[in-house]
């Protein structure tokens, strides 16, 4: 009964850490769409380019802002595929948890 009583904690446990992995997916997946967005904005635009530094709006080379941007994309796809990662081994647990309980 104990042992029951331990893996039931230990679903609940891992519950709370899939959601919490679920919010910060959520979060990364929308940072990477604006970026994407910001990306083709700015391939598209031949105005000049700024960026907002602090509280000051400065003017940058548009190639400069296109790198920054495209390297912050590739650090969020490799965030994201690592919390895709993290939930796929929990959520087995998860699964492999509820079995041993149910027999």
């Amino acid at each position: 009964m104990e042992d029951s009583a331990s893996k039931i904690q230990e679903i609940s446990s891992i519950e709370n850490i899939l959601q919490n992995l679920l919010f910060e997916k959520q979060a990364f997946d929308l940072e990477l769409s604006e970026i994407e967005s910001a990306i083709s904005e700015l391939k598209n635009s031949s105005q000049d380019s700024f960026k907002l530094v602090g509280n000051l709006l400065l003017r940058f080379d548009k190639s400069k802002l296109l790198l920054e941007l495209e390297e912050k994309k590739k650090i969020l796809e490799v965030r994201i595929a690592s919390l895709d990662n993290q939930e796929k081994i929990f959520s087995e647990k998860l699964l492999s948890l509820r079995k041993d309980i149910l027999g």
